[in-house]
């Protein structure tokens, strides 16, 4: 399939009908699905429906909306009409379906965009490989033997295999970031409370982040604009009025001031990631070493935090049905609830502080660059990998250099690389800007893809 915003000109054109745009959507997942395992649900006849609303709004010569046409599908922490949201797990299979959509898929269904499914995740969320017990394993589709990445891991698979050109998936300490740079696609993570998370199921409330996954960064920023608006019934929506980006992604860069990290996001990354970066920053003109505040403890922080409300909101649940819920994160949803109170609060004091120490860095700085990854997609089923001659644990390792950064709340594009070439495996770059300023964010990695140095090819299966 074609990038997102090439169907909606061929839709609104004339050169092809929405029905025809899900046909040949449909007809890709199911020649591989059965190998990627991106779907957990598919929705074809209320995509049919939507598609051919959109045919008829063209035939009346209406206008159409910004995203006609596009087919996209969601994680399965999104609530869906008339779809049990079951979050990845096996406990929520007997609740009663959805209701409503969640507000992010009413904005899609507005916006003219065609919903094809319902992704594949790690349990609730508690993860980054997107190894899930229940519902198989999603597949790298550049390489169908290793990890998507988690707990978004359906979502970057699903595009990377081109059965859709944008999914939509949450991030709470890199859940967009690690599948995105595992499977060779854009995603953005956008500022702490910018996306209303209303009818999505929780993970850490004080963490979650929604945000789109594509193939292209315009399909990223249109996408992104036809998600924003406040919602005054999410207390957790601080966005106060709609900022459009993507007229200006193709702005020149003249006068952005773009750094690297150094220090600890050069300690935690591998020779890929390291070879990734150093790329992007060639490209950009990049300034090396910059050092960002207390990320060692920001992680640790954002651990403490996960833990102590993941296990709080699943504690009922895991008193009566503990042996129901995924064998790879029950322990650590157990452990959180065990914690203690006092770490979670001084968790919460230091975030405070660190949040103030971060944007103190862009007085100086308009975007940075860190790897999103430590190393490259691993094989399915490995406990750990090697990180500069030290062993790590495979599951919480990968977020190294994601937890840091959404533990400050600022947005994030992460951006493919290619440090060994289309044929091997990609790895992606953090484009980091200050809190609400996903627009530099965009703009720099517009800016990476035109040279080519970050491109998202349909895998090759």
């Amino acid at each position: 399939m074609t990038t997102g915003m090439s169907v909606v000109r061929a839709v609104r054109s004339g050169e092809m009908l929405a029905e025809e745009a899900l046909e040949h959507c449909i007809a890709r997942i199911e020649v591989c699905d059965a190998r990627v395992n991106a779907f957990t649900d598919g929705t074809f006849e209320r995509a049919g429906r939507e598609a051919r609303a959109i045919d008829a709004q063209r035939a009346r010569g209406e206008v159409l909306p910004a995203l006609a046409g596009l087919p996209y599908a969601v994680k399965n922490l999104f609530d869906i009409e008339g779809l049990t949201t079951r979050a990845g797990s096996k406990v929520r299979q007997g609740e009663p379906p959805a209701a409503a959509d969640a507000v992010l898929v009413e904005r899609m269904r507005a916006a003219g965009a065609v919903l094809v499914g319902a992704l594949n995740m790690d349990e609730f969320a508690y993860g980054f490989t997107t190894e899930n017990s229940h519902y198989g394993p999603s597949r790298n589709p550049r390489d169908l033997e290793r990890t998507a990445g988690g707990s978004s891991g359906g979502c970057g698979a699903a595009v990377a295999a081109g059965q859709v050109p944008v999914t939509l998936g949450s991030d709470t300490n890199g859940s967009i970031r690690v599948p995105s740079s595992l499977c060779g696609v854009w995603g953005l993570k956008p500022t702490f409370g910018r996306l209303s998370r209303r009818g999505s199921f929780p993970f850490v409330a004080s963490l979650d982040h929604l945000g789109p996954f594509a193939r292209s960064v315009e399909d990223l920023a249109a996408t992104y604009d036809a998600l924003q608006g406040p919602d005054a019934l999410d207390p957790g929506c601080h966005a106060t009025r709609v900022q459009p980006v993507l007229q200006q992604i193709g702005h020149p860069l003249t006068g952005l001031r773009i750094g690297v990290l150094g220090g600890y996001f050069d300690d935690h990354a591998g020779p890929a990631a390291q070879r990734a970066v150093a790329i992007a920053a060639e490209v950009l003109h990049a300034t090396r070493g910059v050092l960002w505040p207390d990320a060692a403890l920001a992680r640790a922080a954002a651990f403490v935090t996960s833990a102590a409300e993941g296990g709080a909101l699943h504690l009922p649940a895991l008193r009566e049905r503990a042996a129901e819920y995924e064998p790879l994160s029950v322990d650590r949803f157990m452990a959180g609830a065990l914690q203690p109170a006092e770490w979670y609060v001084r968790a919460q004091r230091f975030r405070r502080l660190y949040r103030e120490r971060v944007n103190a860095l862009f007085a100086d700085w308009d975007v940075l660059l860190a790897p999103a990854t430590p190393v490259q997609a691993t094989p399915l089923g490995a406990e750990r990998f090697e990180l500069n001659g030290v062993p790590m644990p495979t599951r919480p390792s990968m977020g190294l250099l994601t937890q840091p950064v959404s533990y400050a709340g600022c947005p994030v594009v992460a951006a493919p690389l290619w440090p060994d070439g289309q044929l091997r495996l990609p790895i992606g770059v953090q484009v980091i800007a200050a809190p609400w300023r996903e627009d530099l964010a965009l703009r720099v990695a517009r800016a990476l893809e035109a040279s080519g140095a970050a491109v998202s090819p349909v895998a090759g299966i």
